[in-house]
């Protein structure tokens, strides 16, 4: 199992109680000078990336956190091809 990259510069919380609040399902803050200086070391380590998934879990404690999902395909797989047209007229 890879290590984990942990986000630096963001915390995660879950969203307010109350029926007010039921559409907040997360809180998220942002530290910009952290977050900042870690967005472009891992683009520094790793120039061909377009994009950063962040999954937000929760630990052992309960607090929640941010940690950076690594997982890349084999590199044996073929880059996914979009999916053809339809051939037929789609009454909706």
């Amino acid at each position: 199992m890879d290590d984990k990259v942990f986000v630096d510069g963001m915390l995660a919380k879950p969203g307010p109680d109350g029926e007010e609040f039921k559409w907040v399902k997360a809180k998220l803050s942002i530290k910009l000078d952290e977050f900042g200086a870690w967005v472009a070391a891992q683009k520094k380590s790793d120039p061909d990336i377009e994009w950063l998934n962040i999954e937000i879990k929760e630990g052992r404690s309960g607090r929640w956190y941010a940690e950076r999902n690594m997982w890349k395909p084999p590199a044996d797989q073929p880059a996914r091809q979009p999916a053809p047209a339809p051939t037929e007229d789609i009454p909706w």
